[in-house]
């Protein structure tokens, strides 16, 4: 019997289905969102943007802002400490095409943490209230936050804050269920996001190692979450998302994608990454998701080799064919 597949609405804009991608710096990019959406991801999370960035206009920021008409709904994510400069910016942006405004409050890699920013705002509730507060105000798009279940052990705050957010006006929010000491190590607690779930009414979207269709039928379950953000899962694996709604809407497991379809997809990337990049950029930006897409195959150790002294697409390609013939 297939899942009862609700669509999700977040503020006032409704979702096809409950599936999230989650934003990923240097993985969800253009190319690879794009793929992710050709596969039904109801959701597509960027990569995040510093808020001060915009603000001084940095160039590079520029391409982190670019949304291409095909991947909408898309969620844009912020980061940054400062209520004024977050609720300014989104204004600023508040015109391009994102449905949905994400801050983050979960990032825990150390020059964003040691900064006061990403997952260290969990460690000052009142701030993450006025952040919210300030910025909700200051635009129409929903807003939405991403946390994780604390900063570390003994300071399991999510339902705390996932209440302030409510409070503050944010119409969404995704629990990560590690702490910020565990980055990505050991094993997600799922209760948490069941907490925060039964303590809010705003939808409350799970995120934390759901790896595949079973997993996510699981999270759902044992946690009654809205719905499912996939991050490290859909590297070099957009397909999951097609995987996970065939299950929802069947009962039944989708076969996994065949070799042809595997190596028409890498190369397809590659092209996209080319068109959006230029090839100097794309080719290297491919080596890491080439790494992703092929880990387990046979032989794919020496591509991956090879792949990091290529220049050129048509290098790339004959690379691909080859292991894949």
């Amino acid at each position: 019997m297939g899942y009862n597949m609700k669509e999700l609405k977040i503020g006032n804009v409704v979702l096809e289905n409950p599936l999230i991608l989650a934003p990923m710096a240097g993985v969800t990019d253009l190319p690879f969102r794009m793929l992710c959406r050709e596969q039904g991801v109801g959701l597509i999370g960027m990569e995040m943007v510093s808020a001060k960035a915009i603000m001084y206009k940095n160039k590079n920021t520029e391409k982190l802002l670019e949304i291409h008409e095909k991947e909408k709904p898309v969620s844009l994510q912020l980061f940054g400490s400062d209520p004024e400069i977050i609720s300014e910016i989104a204004k600023q942006i508040e015109d391009r095409p994102f449905s949905i405004l994400d801050i983050n409050m979960g990032c825990p890699v150390p020059k964003i943490v040691n900064n006061g920013e990403g997952s260290a705002l969990m460690k000052n509730p009142k701030l993450i209230g006025e952040i919210v507060k300030k910025t909700a105000q200051a635009i129409h798009k929903p807003v939405t936050v991403k946390i994780r279940k604390g900063f570390d052990d003994d300071h399991v705050n999510a339902v705390e804050i996932a209440k302030i957010v409510e409070d503050a006006g944010g119409a969404a929010i995704g629990v990560h269920g590690r702490t910020r000491e565990q980055f990505y190590s050991g094993k997600a607690d799922w209760e948490i996001i069941a907490r925060v779930k039964e303590a809010v009414s705003i939808p409350v979207l799970g995120n934390g190692d759901v790896t595949d269709a079973d997993s996510c039928l699981k999270m759902m379950e044992e946690t009654g979450c809205d719905g499912v953000m996939i991050a490290r899962a859909a590297r070099g694996n957009p397909w999951i998302f097609r995987e996970i709604l065939y299950q929802l809407e069947t009962g039944k497991k989708l076969p996994r994608p065949t070799m042809e379809e595997m190596r028409d997809t890498i190369i397809r990337h590659a092209s996209l990454q080319t068109e959006f990049k230029g090839e100097y950029t794309a080719i290297r930006e491919m080596r890491k998701h080439i790494g992703w897409y092929t880990t387990g195959l046979p032989h794919s150790a020496a591509l991956r080799r090879k792949v990091n002294e290529m220049e050129t697409m048509e290098e790339l390609r004959q690379a691909v064919e080859e292991l894949f013939r």
